[in-house]
């Protein structure tokens, strides 16, 4: 029989002691939530709805989408921006997912598990050190659709 230790074991049981990142063993859970209204013309092709400031530092935990009632008719990419609006990753969480009427958990739509306590800078591919900054979570419509409301539900952890 083998055992087979996470990377947090590993460097709990290792010696010297390893040091784990805090947010990844005892860190702190802050939730960032929130909606926008879009009127006709908000969403169309490419425009981007920028959702929840977030630090690149931040390991994202659950990230939840929704739209109230609008049955698939538009599609949307998540992914990390500027907080001056430049695309770092248009679809680093996900890539073309069709809208409906709940919240839908889409932090592991398009990044697989091995960027499980991985921190936001590093999944959106930005820089291998972090800038201690900001990124905005946004949502880039891939199709028009009608007036609607969007929701966002973030839980990260520092």
């Amino acid at each position: 029989m083998t055992t087979k230790n996470s990377d947090l074991v590993a460097n709990f049981e290792a010696s010297p002691h390893v040091f784990s990142d805090a947010q990844n063993l005892h860190g702190v859970v802050r939730i960032a939530s929130g909606s926008v209204a879009l009127a006709a013309g908000d969403s169309t092709n490419d425009d981007i709805v920028m959702l929840a400031p977030i630090p690149t530092n931040a390991n994202i935990i659950s990230l939840r989408v929704g739209a109230d009632a609008l049955g698939g008719s538009c599609t949307y990419n998540v992914g990390a921006y500027t907080t001056a609006g430049v695309v770092v990753d248009e679809d680093c969480f996900a890539t073309a997912v069709a809208d409906g009427a709940a919240l839908a958990e889409l932090r592991y739509e398009a990044a697989d598990l091995n960027t499980t306590g991985q921190k936001l800078h590093i999944i959106a591919g930005a820089a291998a050190s972090d800038t201690a900054g900001l990124f905005a979570v946004a949502l880039e419509a891939k199709s028009a659709t009608t007036s609607n409301k969007v929701a966002i539900h973030i839980l990260k952890r520092f």
